[in-house]
């Protein structure tokens, strides 16, 4: 069903979304989901860096003082 909507079915959408709402209230809301979506690219940055950071705390040189060699 979706896949016959078309653009002037789209047009059709978004003209009867205005006029129930209000330009005001559509712009708010889109200003709310850009603002949901830098939200969510900030939390999957922080996730990659923490899973960055923790692979790099196991990576760590883990040789006893005494068999490493002295340079």
């Amino acid at each position: 069903m979706l896949n016959n909507i078309g653009i002037p079915g789209l047009l059709l959408i978004a003209v009867v979304v205005l006029v129930l709402f209000g330009r005001g209230k559509v712009s708010s809301l889109m200003g709310e989901v850009g603002k949901g979506i830098t939200a969510f690219k900030k939390g999957v940055k922080d996730g990659t860096e923490e899973i960055e950071q923790a692979s790099a705390d196991k990576a760590r040189d883990v040789t006893p003082e005494d068999k490493k060699d002295k340079v």
